[in-house]
Order: structure tokens, then C-alpha cells, then sequence
């Protein structure tokens, strides 16, 4: 699904209105009964507990606030509505909702002084759902004193709390907030997602996001694009079933390096994960001095080799390379001159698809390294975190952690190389210009080594994709490239979820993605059946 800026959004309803003559009213009135249904769905047996509290803004979002309103009052829930401002102040949309919301039995009453608010929370002990209409993504910030005070008693009062197509204080396109701002259980999107769900503040902001159709034509809905949600729709995206008839050498031989003292198990880790995911063949080599402590906790279908510390000794490896199908490096691999010295010659002398995760990306720098990447005939993928990603690329982790989506782009536009950035919501950005979203917060996965996994996955489905392998144009090397890369971060995110409902997110570790694999891959080829049968 395609995520939209303001901008973006702006223009989608500016082209419905000149070519399908598709008015703003319409708009409304289907967000406000799609929202209207949504929210009864949602709510079940609780929309009966108590008040539906509907807080007004001036603009087209509060009147759509009195729309659902009024919805929900001709279903026969109770609703009550204050507004924020004069209806004098506010658009043609809320006063004519106005008109209409009150004449269906909907209490509305406006409040110009949080105190008001406070006693009516007071009074009325029932439990409280709350509608934030107040602003949509065009709020400018900062926000009046007034209505900073509203949202901290919204925040205060826990009530569940739903907020159309954004919560109220965070900007639409950057996430970000000054000072506070309506902390959501639920976001009703409307037509679209929007970037600032997925950016700074947001991201914890919006809560669960639930799309509301405003009905603008299905061609404009699908029309260009660059910004793409991973959700049940990125099934159209992923690489085509496996060949039944193929064999090991079909299937890819994967190379993975790394382990160095006291970290021989990120490579464990990342060679069983590659193994796992369907790779023919997976090699793991560590440094020579881990060899022995590393083979001892190593599964027996992976095989092994090592690295001497001395470079002068690394000629047969490097001349051995072309024999992979793609090559993993960085697992525990540690930080050091050798460590970077390593990196750069597999990246220089591998003509293959290179994974650089963790601290093969903590070794280089976009400063001195951007031109190894450029001249490379061959995909690279980045798995970094935020902190790696802000040493690598010499930013400031906290302008990184503001805007990801910006810097992101900027230093895949300098190094021509696909770059996964991993967080709470993990962006994938691809050369050709697109960028995916995968936001599926787990705090199970917040533990050591499932990058590690991530890593692993990504070089065992690479290696065996056949269609990286032929010579093809380069157009369709990555095209293909993409597809798996998709399908990589959709299986991890799959064995999380997975692993957080069998072991409860505490107990779960980055071994546990591992030993549900099979549920993953069941649910992705779930996905895959219903687009073949559908």
C-alpha cells in the first residue's frame, strides 16, 4: 500500500475533484461512515460502556469528527461532541455538520476552557472513548497553550482513544511533535497512510493504523508512488515459488563470515539462519583463532572454513570466491583494521550479491568508502541499525532518529546501494528510488543476535534466487533482488510475531525466530496461495 505526504494526499484529491468530479462533501461523508463501522468493529460489546466523547477542531477534520458522530448516533450509540473553537472560527464543513449532527440528537456544547473539560471528566465516572478530530496532517506547530492542555488531559484521563487520520500534534509528514500530543490506540487513515505515522514521535503515536476508503478512484489510488506499506498487499511483490525439481546447486551456495572472541555466536546464528531459509549449500568462516570454539556450537549441515590472521595468507579465500552465490559478512566479525581490510576486499574482489551487516558496516564509512560501493558490478545490501547507520553515514544519531526516511534516501543516492535501516519500524530502500515500510513493533525482538538472524535469511534466500544468477540486465538483477529482499524482511518480521505468541516476548531470544521458521514460512505462503487462488 502506498504511504503519501501532505503533499502527496493534496494532490490525489485535487485530481479527483477535476477529473472525476469527486467534491469534498463526499469525501467526508464516506470517511465518516466507513469510520463510523470501523469503530463499532473495533469496539465491540465496550462502545456500549459508555460515552463516545468527540473533541472538535475548525477545519474539514473536525467536520468529519461530526459526521461519524452522527453516524454513530443514527446506530443508536450515544455521542456527545465539544468543540475546540467558535463555530464562527471554523470552516463551511464543520457548520453545516454542526447543523446536521445536532438535528440527529448528538449533545454538542463548546469549550474554550480546559477546566470545563476536567469537570465534565469528573462528573461522569463511566468508562470514556474518545475521538480526537481536532487536527488532521496539516496541523502547523506549535499548538495554542489551550489545546496543549486538552491533549495532556486526553493522555491523563487513559481513556481509549481513536484519532482521525492523525493524532492531534504530530506533524503529518516528519512525525514530530512540540511538547505533546494525543497518544492514540487507534488511527483511521483516511484514503491513505501517511509518512508521519512512520517517522519520529509518530511511530509510537498512532498506535494500531486502520485504513478508512474515502471512495477516489481506484486509477488514482494506484497511481505512481515511492513510499510502499509491507502489509497483506506485498504478496504481488514476492519472488515466485521454488522450483520443486531443483537440487542444492540450484538452490545456492552461501558464504558467511564473521565470529571473532566472544562473538562466534552471531555467526552461529546467521550460517543456521541461511541454512534454514532454503539455502543449497551455507559456508561459515571465522577468524583462525575462533575456528575451534566456533565449530563446537555449530549445527552439522553448515560447513566451515577459517580465516588466517595474516593477510598475506588470504589469497586462496579471496581467489575461492566466485564459487558462492552470495556472500554474508559481519556477523561478530569485530572491529578492527583486519576486520575492514577483509570487508573491502570482499567487496572489491566478489562479482556476487554482498550482505554487509553489523560490524562490516561498523568498519567502513560512507566518508572514505562511498566509491567501493559505486564501482561494484554487483548488488550490496546494508542491514544497519540506527547507531550503525549514523557512524556509517557521519550523522548525528538523533537528527537520524528525527528523520530516517530523508537520510535514508540521501546516502543510498551516494552509494547505490540497497539499504535495510532497522527499528521499530525498519525501512527498506531500494535503488531504483522505492522505499518500504515494515512497521511491526515487537519488543520481543529487542534482544541480541536477531540481527544477526536477519542477516542470515537475507544471504540464504539471495543465494539461492536463480534469477540473480544469469546474465541478465542489470534492471532485472535488481528487480528480482528487491523481490527477495521483501521476502526477507517479511519472513523475519512472520518468525517474530511467531515467536513472541509461543515463548511471550521476555523469554524470547534470536534462536527462538529460528525454531519457528517453519510457522513463518507457512504464513508467507499463505499469502502467496490467496493471491494464486484469488
Amino acid at each position: 500500500m502506498r504511504i503519501v505526504t501532505q503533499a502527496e494526499m493534496k494532490e490525489l484529491e485535487i485530481e479527483a475533484q477535476k477529473r472525476f468530479f469527486f467534491p469534498e462533501k463526499l469525501i467526508i461523508e464516506n470517511v465518516a461512515l466507513g469510520a463510523a463501522k470501523t469503530i463499532t468493529e473495533k469496539l465491540g460489546e465496550d462502545i456500549h460502556a459508555g460515552e463516545l466523547i468527540f473533541l472538535i477542531g475548525k477545519g474539514n477534520n473536525g467536520g468529519t469528527g461530526l459526521a461519524i458522530a452522527r453516524h454513530l448516533a443514527s446506530m443508536g450509540h450515544e455521542s456527545r461532541a465539544f468543540l475546540l473553537f467558535d463555530k464562527n472560527d471554523s470552516s463551511q464543513e464543520v457548520k453545516e455538520q454542526l447543523k446536521i449532527t445536532e438535528s440527529y440528537g448528538v449533545r454538542t456544547a463548546y469549550i474554550d476552557d480546559v477546566a470545563k473539560l476536567e469537570a465534565y471528566f469528573q462528573q461522569n465516572s463511566s468508562p470514556k472513548i474518545m475521538i480526537d478530530a481536532i487536527f488532521g496532517t496539516g496541523v502547523r506547530l506549535p499548538l495554542s497553550q489551550f489545546l496543549y492542555d486538552v491533549i495532556h488531559l486526553i493522555n491523563q484521563e487513559k481513556a481509549f482513544t481513536i484519532s482521525l487520520d492523525i493524532p492531534t500534534g504530530v506533524e503529518g509528514d516528519t512525525g514530530f511533535i512540540q511538547g505533546n500530543a494525543i497518544q492514540a490506540d487507534l488511527t483511521l487513515a483516511v484514503s491513505l497512510p501517511k509518512l508521519g505515522y512512520y517517522q519520529a514521535d509518530g511511530a509510537r503515536l498512532v498506535g494500531e493504523v486502520v485504513i478508512i476508503s474515502s471512495g477516489l478512484p481506484k486509477p488514482l489510488m494506484d497511481k505512481g508512488g515511492d513510499k510502499f506499506l509491507i502489509d497483506q498487499n506485498i504478496k504481488n511483490e514476492l519472488p515466485q515459488p521454488r522450483n520443486k525439481f531443483g537440487d542444492k546447486r540450484l538452490f545456492g551456495h552461501t558464504l558467511v563470515i564473521g565470529g571473532s572472541h566472544g562473538l562466534t555466536g552471531a555467526l552461529v546464528m546467521a550460517s543456521t539462519a541461511a541454512i534454514k531459509v532454503g539455502a543449497g549449500l551455507v559456508t561459515a568462516a571465522t577468524w583462525e583463532p575462533q575456528y575451534q570454539e566456533f565449530i563446537s556450537r555449530l549445527i552439522p549441515e553448515v560447513m566451515t572454513g577459517y580465516i588466517p590472521l595474516e593477510q598475506n595468507k588470504w589469497g586462496r579465500l579471496i581467489k575461492d570466491l566466485e564459487k558462492y552465490d552470495s556472500i554474508v559478512i559481519g556477523p561478530g566479525l569485530a572491529r578492527s583494521n583486519r576486520a575492514r581490510v577483509l570487508v573491502l576486499e570482499i567487496l572489491n574482489n566478489f562479482s556476487g550479491p554482498v550482505v554487509l551487516d553489523a560490524d562490516a558496516i561498523n568498519v567502513l564509512s560512507l566518508k572514505e568508502d562511498a566509491e567501493v560501493f559505486t564501482l561494484r558490478n554487483a548488488p550490496t545490501l546494508m542491514t544497519p541499525h540506527f547507531g550503525e547507520f549514523s557512524r556509517f553515514a557521519g550523522i548525528p544519531l538523533e537528527d537520524v532518529i528525527k528523520e530516517p526516511f530523508h537520510y535514508l534516501r540521501e546516502v543510498i543516492e551516494r552509494i547505490n546501494c540497497s539499504v535495510i535501516l532497522k527499528g521499530p519500524c525498519t525501512y527498506l530502500g531500494f535503488t531504483n528510488g522505492k522505499t518500504y515500510f515494515n512497521y511491526a513493533p515487537n519488543d520481543g525482538m529487542a534482544t541480541g543476535g536477531v540481527g544477526d538472524v536477519l542477516a542470515g535469511i537475507l544471504g540464504g534466500l539471495i543465494g539461492q534466487e536463480a534469477n540473480l544468477k544469469r546474465r541478465d540486465s542489470l534492471y532485472n538483477i535488481y528487480e528480482n533482488l528487491n523481490r527477495t529482499i521483501l521476502m526477507g524482511v517479511l519472513v523475519h518480521t512472520l518468525a517474530g510475531k511467531a515467536a513472541a505468541e509461543k515463548c511471550g516476548v521476555r523469554p524470547m531470544t534470536a534462536t527462538s525466530l529460528i525454531e519457528v521458521f517453519p510457522e513463518a514460512f507457512r504464513s508467507m505462503d499463505e499469502l502467496l496461495i490467496s493471491e494464486i487462488s484469488g
